[in-house]
């Protein structure tokens, strides 16, 4: 028990390819220039710099324009200085203007022109009930100036992000917030909650484990009506890590026998199949290739390494030879990247970077430069990595956009964030 305890706090407690070459690479170096202005006779102007403030970061983030400084104002309903625009090489201009809705609610309404062609081509409108849910509402306006271009999909900007931060000692919270971390907001409080995942694409429900009872327990609970029930219980630990991609297993990681293992959870029978059977330590596991495999992080080596491993057969396979600690994982098809610790560099002092790899190749590339970067997550799409950063004992949210080569972090006020999904 003593081995499980330290290897699992080394292995936990620590942020696409476009082919099969996997080149990560920047699409194109003439972006779009855009402009986005709050609109003169806007009244509710302090609400309005913060909407604009995060549509110019998902603009920057999406790596499908050039945000361009506010030089030009006008009121809404009115077309700006076409002249001055075209004379800086602006591409688009976006005004906002805003009304109270009453109830707390807002409504932000847009006009999208098209220097170019010199017309109002997109006005939409975006209300939310709740202004302090801003950081949405200014996501979908993102997501549709984005579709107007007929850009890749940026839609993953609306969807929440679930996870766990320590407040105090043995007391950790889970929350769901935007990938900025702008909006946040408690949804399980008291004790030691960790682990969050979702259930569903749909983010109704999510998993966690609980350490408030006898016995470590993993639960699911409904995002929108709070009913919860326990799947699962096991001495020492357990762990929801994945969740097949029609929604009907789960990859659990339990220790009812002293060591952890891996299984797999059938939620319609309820019938539990152990995977994995070594005497050590298997943790992590995601589906790989169509569900008919998993990843896994194990002690085989005598140090955390990832391991490939075929649904229903004997036998595993190594995966990762670079690195003496790598301690979490994540899947999106064939592709995998993985959180490993490095030597000192020129950068600084010991690190945890990710790497990128397809099970399929031999291809190998780093993601990270500095901090302790660790618990990757795919984006939906498989564009995107989202992961925890930690930077002299401060917590942030990273986003690797992979298409582009750029990556963002945002950090999170107060606590220490210890796992993450989305």
């Amino acid at each position: 028990m003593k081995k499980l305890v330290v290897l699992l706090l080394c292995f936990f407690n620590l942020a696409f390819a476009v082919d099969a070459k996997l080149e990560i690479i920047k699409k194109s170096t003439n972006l779009p220039k855009i402009v986005v202005a709050i609109a003169k006779n806007s009244k509710n102007i302090n609400f309005l710099k913060k909407v604009k403030k995060v549509i110019e970061n998902d603009l920057k983030v999406s790596g499908h324009f050039t945000v361009e400084p506010t030089y030009v104002s006008t009121d809404f309903n009115t077309k700006p200085d076409l002249y001055i625009l075209k004379k800086n090489n602006i591409d688009l201009y976006l005004n906002l203007s805003s009304k109270i809705t009453g109830f707390g609610g807002v409504t932000v309404n847009t006009e999208l022109y098209d220097i170019n062609s010199t017309q109002l081509v997109n006005k939409k409108s975006f209300s939310t009930k709740y202004e302090k849910r801003y950081p949405f509402l200014s996501h979908r306006i993102s997501i549709s100036i984005n579709k107007y271009l007929k850009a890749p999909s940026i839609k993953w900007m609306d969807k929440f992000v679930i996870f766990s931060v320590y407040e105090a000692s043995r007391k950790a919270d889970i929350y769901i917030g935007d990938y900025t971390l702008t909006f946040k907001k408690r949804i399980v409080n008291g004790g030691l909650n960790i682990f969050p995942k979702w259930a569903d694409k749909n983010q109704k429900s999510y998993y966690y484990t609980t350490y408030n009872g006898k016995v470590p327990t993993l639960i699911k609970a409904n995002l929108y009506t709070g009913k919860k029930q326990v799947i699962m219980r096991s001495e020492g630990m357990i762990i929801a890590s994945d969740v097949s991609s029609d929604g009907k297993k789960l990859l659990i990681t339990a220790s009812p026998n002293g060591q952890a293992d891996i299984y797999l959870y059938n939620l319609i029978t309820k019938y539990k199949q152990r995977l994995t059977t070594y005497k050590g330590i298997d943790v992590g596991a995601h589906f790989v290739e169509n569900d008919k495999k998993i990843i896994f992080v194990s002690d085989r080596l005598s140090y955390p390494n990832i391991f490939l491993k075929t649904i229903g057969k004997r036998g595993v396979q190594r995966v990762v030879y670079h690195g003496k600690n790598n301690s979490s994982a994540t899947t999106y098809k064939n592709y995998v990247v993985y959180s490993s610790r490095d030597k000192a560099n020129e950068f600084g002092l010991r690190t945890f970077n990710l790497y990128l790899l397809s099970t399929k190749s031999d291809f190998l590339r780093r993601l990270t430069a500095t901090g302790v970067n660790q618990f990757p997550k795919f984006s939906s799409d498989g564009e995107s990595i989202l992961h925890i950063k930690n930077i002299n004992g401060k917590s942030y949210v990273g986003i690797i956009r992979l298409n582009y080569n750029k990556s963002f972090t945002f950090p999170l006020t107060g606590g220490k964030i210890q796992s993450i999904d989305w």
